[in-house]
């Protein structure tokens, strides 16, 4: 917690198994308003299954999740996005052959008072939000799989930002795309954080994780191995933490030096 606050999101002790395989092992982590938590660890360390039970996509064995310190359950995904949880894959989750503001609203359209799309009115909410996160943002109309890697990034953020979302889960959303567009998606993470959203960021690359988050927590075999505010740690501690489960032996002394 910073300054005693009560985080925006907190998971205490939550544990999966699947019959005898133990995929999180009593793992505690928070997330704060404003904040970047990096979750890191190997393929298979439990950092996707630990986000997936936030997200509702999965069921805890055990566990409580406080949301402003409040216990709540998230049974669904649908639960997840009522308590303003959004999760923004790194498949992204777009229909390619639809529009942005098709895509925004997609399972949550909006409707005429006959009961019609409205699409005018999700047109004009799409390019408010998108505008909002990137005042350069074009062609709304056309579908996105005409677009670059970042557009679409931009709109899986902006259908989550429209709802509301004050937890985001990001699934390695700089994963395959190029500088620029690399650079969009860690300004737009910036935009979030100025705006009071909490974000836990599922990343591989190094690079990304020391200029975006403010703090990393590292599973490995299940557990949480270590959390550490990111002027803590070197990539070389983060490293050691993911390969063998702890930090290198000299660490306590770097600190102290």
């Amino acid at each position: 917690m910073q300054n005693g606050a009560t985080p925006l999101v907190e998971m205490r002790h939550i544990s999966k198994h699947f019959g005898g395989l133990h995929a999180v092992r009593d793992v505690s982590i928070s997330l704060n308003p404003g904040e970047v938590v990096g979750v890191l660890g190997h393929n298979g360390a439990g950092k996707s299954c630990l986000m997936r039970i936030l997200s509702g996509a999965m069921a805890a064995s055990s566990g409580e999740i406080f949301l402003r310190g409040e216990k709540i359950e998230i049974p669904t995904p649908s639960a997840a996005r009522d308590h303003g949880i959004e999760t923004i894959y790194q498949t992204l989750a777009l229909a390619d052959h639809l529009d942005a503001p098709a895509n925004l609203f997609l399972g949550r359209e909006l409707k005429t008072w006959l009961g019609n799309l409205d699409k005018k009115r999700m047109l004009r909410e799409a390019e408010s939000v998108l505008h909002r996160l990137n005042p350069n943002f074009k062609n709304l109309t056309v579908p996105v799989s005409a677009m670059s890697g970042g557009q679409r990034q931009v709109i899986a953020i902006a259908r989550a930002i429209h709802f509301e979302a004050k937890v985001l889960i990001m699934d390695e959303p700089t994963a395959a795309l190029g500088p620029s567009e690399t650079e969009m998606v860690s300004s737009l993470v910036e935009k979030l954080r100025s705006e009071g959203i909490g974000i836990f960021l599922v990343c591989h690359d190094m690079h990304d994780v020391f200029r975006l988050c403010d703090r990393v927590m590292v599973m490995n075999n299940g557990r949480n191995v270590g959390d550490y505010a990111i002027d803590q740690v070197s990539k070389d501690d983060v490293l050691s933490l993911i390969i063998k489960g702890e930090l290198p032996a000299d660490w306590s002394d770097r600190r102290a030096a």
